[in-house]
């Protein structure tokens, strides 16, 4: 009997330990949230991360009290650049997008992740984490906040010629993801190329463009080694995104509510992160048709690409180039004052220096 007595005991403090540890949200007022994240439905950040933690995560540790209504773009007709009005208005509650895809409205974001700056993506988190504050100070003037980073895979170049090294890329016609990228093939002696995302496919297909930037894990997506035949695996930018909410909409939340999804976001943004590195390796992994690598994205089993690696004299051009060309172009999009942030918060980090011209 006090053997049972002691079990039954020993049954209860688990389960309160347990029912402490999930740290569940008392009862109260249903919230439903509306959410938009990734530019497709079938990205591994969505796939892998958004549905599972924030959408099921936050339903599962509320006890049903939040609902989280999740969407991709375009499911809700959603191209990108809009997205910080969306949320400054209130038509949605949280959406995540790239930082580059938003400057237009906040060139400070930019800053963040200047094509060129962080060829790894542990100095990338290093930046983005320095610079959440002083992100949050030129997105609070527009009633937003930003609660998590998260990058995708290292983006690269896919090419229809038979690139190597940097030096290859001269004279070739690149299509390119934003400024800093356009002002690092410039400098490359590359020629940029505005293009829509959706019609690189066609263009690398036609010759119209030579090479694409993106992910590794993204053009293996869109099937872009169907039309090119080189991999060119520098990672020249990480495509940092983040997740943003408005600001009104959550300071009213009840901090019960608030606290749990500091806490989603706080999980999502460490999955993300650890997502980025692993989608970049097995992206390579699958375009190049190595079958043992290849667990996220599809394997290019018929006319693999040629996968070349950067050298060590490749990095330090491309480190060069930053400091000649993409800070200066930054800058003078986004003002001096970021000029002096960068130094401030990023330098100490990348050992790049803006100098003023």
């Amino acid at each position: 009997m006090k053997l049972f007595r002691s079990l039954v005991c020993l049954a209860a403090a688990s389960a309160f330990v347990a029912g402490s540890a999930t740290a569940q949200v008392p009862a109260g007022p249903k919230v439903v949230v509306q959410a938009i994240t990734q530019v497709a439905p079938n990205m591994p950040q969505y796939t892998k991360v958004d549905q599972p933690i924030l959408r099921d995560g936050l339903g599962k540790a509320s006890n049903g009290r939040i609902e989280v209504v999740l969407a991709s773009y375009p499911e809700r007709n959603v191209n990108g650049p809009e997205v910080l009005r969306l949320v400054r208005s209130g038509q949605v509650d949280i959406a995540a997008a790239s930082l580059t895809t938003v400057s237009g409205d906040v060139p400070m974001l930019d800053g963040m992740d200047l094509s060129g700056m962080n060829s790894d993506i542990r100095q990338a988190r290093k930046v983005a984490d320095a610079m959440v504050p002083t992100a949050n100070k030129e997105l609070e003037r527009l009633g937003i906040k930003l609660v998590a980073t998260y990058p995708f895979s290292g983006a690269m170049l896919f090419c229809r010629k038979p690139v190597a090294s940097i030096a290859d890329l001269k004279g070739l016609k690149i299509r390119t993801n934003g400024p800093s990228a356009s002002d690092l093939m410039k400098s490359f002696g590359a020629q940029p190329v505005s293009l829509a995302f959706g019609e690189v496919y066609t263009a690398l297909e036609r010759g119209t463009v030579d090479c694409g930037f993106t992910g590794s894990g993204s053009g293996n997506g869109v099937k872009w080694p169907e039309v090119t035949t080189h991999l060119f695996t520098l990672p020249m930018s990480w495509s940092t995104a983040a997740y943003f909410v408005n600001l009104s909409w959550w300071n009213k939340l009840d901090p019960a509510v608030r606290g749990q999804l500091e806490k989603t976001f706080a999980e999502i943004q460490e999955a993300q992160w650890k997502l980025g590195q692993e989608a970049t390796v097995d992206g390579v992994a699958c375009n190049v048709g190595k079958a043992d690598g290849c667990k996220l994205h599809s394997l290019v089993s018929k006319r693999p690409m040629i996968q070349a690696d950067a050298s060590a004299a490749d990095i330090a051009t491309m480190r060069k180039d930053v400091t000649d060309a993409v800070l200066p172009g930054w800058v003078k999009r986004c003002g001096e004052r970021c000029g002096t942030t960068y130094n401030e918060v990023i330098a100490p980090i990348t050992g790049i220096q803006y100098v003023a011209k």
